[in-house]
């Protein structure tokens, strides 16, 4: 079973590296881009066979406790 977990600053966060692409796609002609997000992508591999709610329990319980500050950054899990 694979799991995704987007981890992405909360939208009142300001993002200096989002701020940085977006300047530098001006530079190299790419007008009109209003804003950039930077986030980070977590691809987890899990053992087959454990109950849906559990999994995401357990993905949560990570993205909280690992993968994204919960002060600033919010996360979202997707599981295949």
């Amino acid at each position: 079973m694979k799991a995704t977990v987007f981890v992405r600053l909360k939208p009142e966060v300001l993002d200096p590296q989002g701020d940085a692409v977006r300047r530098a796609l001006g530079t190299l002609g790419f007008e009109g881009v209003k804003g950039v997000r930077i986030g980070k992508l977590v691809e987890i591999e899990l053992a087959e066979g454990t109950p849906a709610e559990e999994v995401r329990a357990k993905l949560e319980k990570m993205a909280d406790e690992l993968l994204a500050n919960p002060v600033i950054e919010d996360f979202e899990i997707s599981v295949s």
